[in-house]
């Protein structure tokens, strides 16, 4: 699967991944900032952004494509970022292929298994007819009383495009979504262990990351550190853009 990318800067490389229902489009302000010191390859994970689309959906899949695009870049060893979703992608691809990775940083996520908390999501946006919408705003309207939250809406509509005719349609593969959304939600395999450097990144006011995830983390990653950054939630590198940025460069120069 050649995975869809986009390339900023020069020098080391670092690959960045992004969460459940984004895109690269999400880091592209991070990810113009990193290019001072990084050539950031910023990634389309498969069935989202613009990547192909498929109707199986696993971390091991999703881990075996990065693998594939690492190889097909030339990359050699690199530093990866993964966000929630991206963030296991990432886990697992440490896990599994060492030997690629320099550094590794997780973002808000761990490797447990997590509760299907968006099943309500997932199902308010498959009950959208899209044809029979004028704008994203009548969708944002029809999509509130699942989804309360304003930005959320607007985030989880970025995957509403326009085609030549003007149509709207899905660009992420919602229905293969939908049907891995099981697998997406399970526990990391922990046979194996990464022994290079690693850093967790954690939201102050998210619960993504617990106290008790802690053990789990540090058996799979033995040179990991963890970072809270104040006032941030899940979106830690939209909702506290600087301090994320500082972790991250104060983490890759050393």
């Amino acid at each position: 699967m050649q995975l869809n990318f986009q390339s900023y800067g020069h020098g080391p490389p670092l690959i960045i991944l992004h969460g459940l229902f984004g895109s690269l489009e999400n880091w592209h302000s991070i990810s113009q900032q990193l290019a001072a010191d990084f050539q950031v390859l910023a990634v389309d994970q498969r069935n989202h952004g613009r990547s192909p689309h498929a109707a199986e959906m696993t971390y091991q899949l999703m881990a075996d494509d990065l693998k594939e695009f690492v190889a097909s870049q030339q990359l050699g060893a690199v530093n990866l970022l993964g966000h929630s979703m991206g963030g296991k992608t990432a886990m697992l691809f440490a896990l599994t292929y060492p030997a690629s990775v320099q550094k590794l940083i997780v973002v808000d996520i761990a490797p447990r298994a997590y509760s299907a908390h968006h099943r309500e999501i997932l199902s308010a946006l498959s009950s959208l007819d899209l044809n029979s919408f004028k704008s994203r705003a009548e969708m944002e309207s029809q999509l509130a009383p699942s989804i309360p939250d304003l930005a959320v809406r607007r985030f989880l509509l970025k995957n509403v495009k326009r085609d030549e005719a003007g149509a709207f349609y899905w660009q992420m593969n919602l229905p293969a979504i939908e049907a891995n959304y099981a697998r997406l939600s399970e526990a990391l395999p922990t046979q194996r262990s990464f022994e290079k450097p690693t850093l967790f990144i954690r939201g102050e006011r998210s619960n993504y990351i617990r106290a008790q995830d802690l053990p789990a983390i540090e058996k799979l990653f033995p040179r990991v550190k963890h970072c809270k950054i104040a006032g941030a939630a899940h979106w830690v590198h939209a909702e506290a853009p600087e301090p994320f940025l500082r972790t991250v460069r104060e983490f890759l120069s050393y």
